[in-house]
């Protein structure tokens, strides 16, 4: 089998301003404070010798690459962002940035904000526009039933409340 793999289907271009900015967080963390860090570690390792058994060395190389090209791809992805910092002007439906309250099959009531792909976080409560649930609930209103088909069979989820919280960012 070749190393050749498809492209990857690019997420969608929108984030929240609380997730651009942790992005931008990021970045200028890797470029300015560990990227620094880790090429003063790789050039004291490379003063003692032979390369080719100098485990400093090759690790720091390897975590140098692993760092420009995790800077090289937040650059690319800043670039092309579109920062959601407004409420809609129709609450009453689920758009980005909205945070839904549902309830599943069983009863149990679980509540999630949609946010772009670039920060999502089941275990915080965000789920990416992209996934089959935020699809299925973009301009959906309050008291609807969704139905959703994941990978695990189709689930159905009744839409109890919709919610757009102030943006802020610290």
């Amino acid at each position: 089998m070749g190393r050749w793999r498809p492209p990857v289907k690019r997420g969608s271009p929108y984030i929240t301003a609380q997730g651009a900015k942790a992005l931008q967080e990021e970045l200028h963390y890797l470029w300015k404070e560990e990227r620094p860090k880790v090429t003063d570690a790789v050039h004291e390792a490379a003063k003692n010798g032979d390369r080719s058994e100098n485990g400093d060395y090759i690790y720091g190389k390897k975590r140098l690459r692993e760092i420009d090209r995790r800077v090289r791809y937040l650059s690319k992805r800043l670039d092309e962002l579109i920062i959601v910092d407004r409420i809609p002007d129709n609450t009453n439906q689920i758009f980005f940035g909205a945070w839904v309250t549902l309830e599943k099959e069983d009863g149990d009531e679980v509540c999630y904000q949609i946010v772009g792909p670039d920060e999502f976080d089941v275990s915080s409560g965000k789920i990416s526009m992209d996934s089959p649930l935020a699809k299925a609930l973009l301009k959906k209103k309050k008291d609807d039933a969704v139905l959703v088909r994941l990978p695990e069979g189709e689930k159905e989820f009744y839409i109890l409340d919709i919610e757009y919280r102030p943006h802020s960012v610290e």
